[in-house]
C-alpha cells in the first residue's frame, strides 16, 4: 500500500493530505525493481515518451472526454475567479495549465526590499550544502555539480556552502515562474536530460533525479544597482513528465510585451519570467553562504513529526513541505 503524503498550509497552517495525480502508476513504473532496469528507466524518462503522454493528456481531446475543464478546476480547487482571461474561455486541459492570472491582485508582494519571494505557487523544502547547519541535506534532491551541468562556466563554485530551496509545482498549480530577486541576468543556459516525475514518491527511489532532468539555469547578480543586494542567486527550471517547454517571456508590467531572458536583462522580483508547458516541475533556487535567511516557519514545518511525509520516510529523518504562494516572502536578506 501506498503511503499517504501531506504538507503544511502556511497560511493556516494546517496540515492537508495530497492527491497526488496517477500516483500508484508512477510508483508502480519507478519502484526499485524497475529503477535497476536500465532499459525501462531510460524508457519511461524519455523526451518521447514525455511528448507523447504530454499530447494524449493535453492536445488529442481523449481526457477532455472523460473529465470536463471545469469539472477538472472544481476537483482541483482552482480559483476561477482568479483568472485574467474569461473562465469560459479555459475550455482543455492545456488552457488551464498555461492559465494567466492576476497575480498583482491575488499573490501580493512583500514591500521590504531585503525580501526573496517564491518563484512560484508551489510546496517548498529548503537545504543546506554546509554540513554545520541544520538544514544539510546534500545529494538528497540532486547532485549540486551535475544540476548546474558542464555548461555553467564555474558558477557553482559561488554557491559552496551556501543554501538552496526546492519548489514542487503539482498539475493543478499556475504554472508561470516569477523573479525571485530584482537583478541582472549575467548567464542563462539549457541543459539536456530526462523527463522524470516530481512525485514525492518517485523522487526518494529515483537517485538525485531533478540534476538528471532537462533544465534551465539563470544566474542573476543581485549586488547592482536596484537589485535585491543578496549576491547571486541561480535559479534553476527543471521539467517533469509530460512538460513539453520551459518557454522564457519576461515582462515588466503583467503579462505584456513578453520578451526572452538574455545575459544583460534587468528582470524586477515578483515579475513572470517563464512558463512550464504543462504538468508537473520542481524550481530550485541556490544562495551563496551567509547571503540570505530562510522564513523561520518554513523551517520549522519540516520538522514536524505528525505530518506524513514520503521524504521523511525516504531520507530518514523529518521533512515536510510548505505550501507557499507565488511571490509570498520565503527569506530575506542576511543583515
Amino acid at each position: 500500500m501506498t503511503m499517504m503524503h501531506q504538507y503544511v498550509e502556511r497560511d493556516s497552517g494546517r496540515v492537508r493530505t495530497e492527491r497526488l495525480y496517477g500516483d500508484r502508476v508512477l510508483n508502480m513504473l519507478f519502484s526499485s525493481e524497475r529503477e535497476n532496469s536500465s532499459f525501462m528507466n531510460r524508457a519511461l524518462s524519455s523526451r518521447r515518451i514525455s511528448h507523447m503522454l504530454g499530447y494524449i493528456n493535453f492536445d488529442l481531446g481523449i481526457t477532455s472526454k472523460m473529465v470536463r475543464a471545469e469539472e477538472f478546476m472544481a476537483s482541483s480547487g482552482i480559483d476561477m475567479g482568479e483568472c485574467f482571461d474569461d473562465p469560459e474561455s479555459l475550455n482543455t486541459l492545456r488552457k488551464i495549465f498555461e492559465r494567466k492570472i492576476r497575480y498583482w491582485e491575488t499573490r501580493p508582494m512583500p514591500e521590504d526590499d531585503d525580501a526573496v519571494v517564491s518563484p512560484a505557487d508551489a510546496k517548498v523544502l529548503l537545504g543546506s550544502f554546509s554540513r554545520g547547519s541544520n538544514l544539510f541535506l546534500k545529494d538528497k534532491f540532486f547532485d549540486f555539480e551535475e544540476l548546474l551541468g558542464n555548461e555553467s562556466l564555474g558558477w557553482s563554485m559561488y554557491f559552496e556552502e551556501g543554501s538552496y530551496a526546492v519548489f514542487r509545482l503539482t498539475p493543478e498549480k499556475y504554472h508561470y515562474n516569477h523573479c525571485p530577486v530584482t537583478g541582472i541576468v549575467m548567464d542563462i543556459f539549457e541543459i539536456e536530460g530526462d523527463y522524470y516525475p516530481c512525485n514525492p514518491g518517485v523522487a526518494v527511489k529515483v537517485v538525485t533525479p531533478h540534476s538528471k532532468n532537462k533544465r534551465v539555469v539563470t544566474i542573476i547578480d543581485t549586488d547592482v544597482q536596484g537589485g535585491s543586494r543578496v549576491g547571486l542567486v541561480a535559479m534553476v527550471e527543471i521539467v517533469a513528465l509530460m512538460i513539453g517547454d520551459i518557454q522564457q517571456c519576461y515582462s515588466d508590467q503583467c503579462y505584456d510585451d513578453p520578451k526572452n531572458v538574455v545575459v544583460g536583462i534587468m528582470m524586477k522580483r515578483g515579475q513572470p519570467k517563464s512558463l512550464y508547458r504543462p504538468g508537473s516541475s520542481t524550481d530550485v533556487l541556490f544562495f551563496q553562504k551567509n547571503r540570505v535567511k530562510f522564513d523561520h516557519d518554513l523551517v520549522a514545518n519540516m520538522y514536524l513529526q505528525n505530518v506524513k511525509s514520503r521524504f521523511s520516510n525516504g531520507f530518514g529523518r523529518p521533512l515536510v513541505e510548505t505550501e507557499v504562494m507565488v511571490r509570498s516572502r520565503i527569506a530575506f536578506r542576511s543583515r
